[in-house]
């Protein structure tokens, strides 16, 4: 090797430290962006990330990217310690950071003017060999709604990543051309997130073991082999992403010491958590009354009483039966740790706390707690709440609807010539056609509707503060463009209509608005289906 190809090698390794760096602001400032009410948690972060990008860029001469580490250093300075940036000031940022995004642009890619993409929402990304299959996949997740890109090679998707971390990715083990080439690129892409990528591993040739367990060890979340069709794909791409759009957990800490109260405030909500901190324990019954956590972390020893007794007493409470509780303590003898869980607790984390320990007990149990909680509440086909459920949670929007003098529209839905799906292709791709509507209905109502499975192919949607005019509107929106979409059926496609039937709430009960919205229903099926009427039609 001679002098000049070495010396274009170190400038080579030079250049990817600082591009490095400089994805590493971005993935900071994307993560602001995803969460802007725990900005402040983030605003060290982003300070010391872009002061090292300036460092590391002026002593390996990379202009660009100093200059732009430089204005983001002298914009940031205007956003006040532990306060959230203006909508003035996020504007401003934003501008600097898109500056940034085209300087970490590869050769090849500068030329375009088009300004760097800041995704709205955090997108979905595909990976394989095969891009006629990828690109059937994108135009299927866009029609229910996701943002979806896919990449011809792994260095494509380092830099996309790098850029905005995914909501989850489909990869083909062998992505790249190379046997496990695929697993071996999303095991560098987990070095650089704080929190795993949720991966949905898939693979034509390789189902073994082996293969299997290294997929799992970095973040390999499901596993197809042999590869199935897009409709099931996609299932399995919504389940993963479903999570983003559902509420962060709730944790409840009660701590005696503030400093270490606030210190777990900051941790919690870095990690995208919301988080409620008390330091008086006879503050508990409130605290629990007035934030419903669905986690609690207790300090084991506080002035007047000690956590064994608060988490019994949190314990004599059925609605709280099963809220998991965490202690913490300086305590190392493993006899009191086990006495303290045996006394209503489920976890014991020693201090000084590691972080990264403490947000990974906390997923762990908090995702076993929604998982038993929606065994009970929730249809386990299409992931909907029950009809015992639904009818429960009519009351209580119809109570508030009342109280707050607002209106509220229910509807019931029918799938159209349902048996008839059924007959000719299967139940299993009728099973499927009932999951598409779910997540079709999920992807396209507002977080404050309820939508859940009534029974057979039939299902409900409670839309609080809605007139009937709006409500209908909305409804026959998502049937026509439900009425679109392609069903797969192995070498076959086939689409599918519903019909529904909307009742707006005028001082009846809960009963009554079921049986108007179904008679529009009904009335709807008479007409030649695929319709929506309301019961004053």
């Amino acid at each position: 090797m001679n002098d000049d190809t070495q010396k274009d090698k170190l400038r080579q390794h030079f250049a990817r430290r600082v591009t490095t760096q400089a994805r590493v602001v971005l993935d900071t400032w994307q993560k602001l962006r995803e969460a802007p009410e725990n900005s402040s948690a983030f605003q060290a972060d982003l300070v010391s990330a872009a002061d090292k990008l300036v460092r590391f860029a002026q002593r390996f001469g990379m202009d660009k990217h100093a200059h732009a580490g430089q204005k983001l250093l002298s914009t940031l300075k205007q956003w006040p310690p532990g306060g959230r940036p203006d909508a003035e000031s996020m504007a401003l940022l934003q501008k600097t950071i898109d500056e940034l995004s085209q300087s970490t642009l590869r050769r090849t890619d500068q030329d375009t003017e088009e300004t760097p993409r800041t995704f709205r929402r955090t997108p979905v990304y595909v990976a394989l060999d095969n891009m006629e299959m990828a690109g059937r996949l994108i135009k299927q997740l866009e029609f229910f709604g996701f943002r979806a890109s896919a990449f011809p090679n792994p260095e494509a998707l380092m830099d996309a990543c790098a850029l905005h971390k995914p909501e989850t990715i489909l990869m083909d083990v062998s992505f790249g051309g190379r046997t496990n080439e695929g697993i071996a690129t999303v095991e560098r892409l987990q070095e650089r997130h704080d929190t795993p990528i949720p991966i949905v591993f898939m693979s034509d040739e390789d189902g073994s073991i082996e293969t299997r367990l290294r997929a799992s060890r970095c973040g390999g979340e499901e596993f197809f082999y042999p590869a199935v069709d897009p409709g099931q794909l996609i299932e399995k791409i919504e389940t993963y992403t479903h999570g983003n759009t559902v509420e962060p957990y709730r944790v409840l800490v009660l701590d005696d010491s503030r400093a270490q109260a606030k210190y777990m405030e900051t941790v919690l909500k870095k990690a995208g958590m919301t988080a409620h901190i008390i330091t008086d324990p006879m503050q508990i019954i409130h605290a629990l009354e007035a934030f419903t956590p669905e986690i609690i972390i207790l300090d084991m020893y506080m002035p007047g009483c000690t956590g064994m007794e608060i988490a019994r007493v949190i314990r004599q409470q059925d609605r709280l039966h099963s809220v998991p509780i965490i202690y913490l303590s300086a305590e190392d003898d493993v006899s009191k740790q086990l006495h303290a869980m045996s006394l209503g607790g489920d976890d014991f984390l020693t201090k000084p706390i590691d972080p990264k320990h403490l947000i990974a007990t906390i997923h762990n149990r908090g995702r076993r707690a929604r998982s038993l909680l929606a065994l009970m509440i929730r249809d386990s086909l299409t992931g909907l709440y029950n009809h015992t459920h639904t009818l429960y949670l009519l009351d209580q929007e119809i109570a508030k609807a009342k109280q707050k003098g607002q209106g509220l529209c229910f509807a019931m839905m029918d799938i159209d010539y349902f048996k008839k799906v059924n007959d000719t292709f299967g139940h299993p791709i009728g099973d499927r056609v009932l999951r598409s509507l779910s997540m079709f209905l999920k992807q396209r109502l507002r977080k404050t509707d309820h939508i859940g499975r009534y029974g057979g192919e039939e299902f409900a949607i409670i839309l609080p503060d809605t007139r009937e005019s709006d409500a209908r509107s909305v409804l026959n929106e998502i049937r026509e463009r439900f009425s679109e979409l392609l069903q797969p059926a192995g070498d076959r496609e086939f689409n599918v209509t519903f019909s529904a039937g909307i009742a707006a709430l005028n001082g009846d009960s809960s009963q009554a608005l079921c049986e108007r919205a179904d008679r529009a229903l009904y009335k709807a099926k008479e007409q030649g289906r695929n319709c929506v009427l309301s019961s004053d039609d």
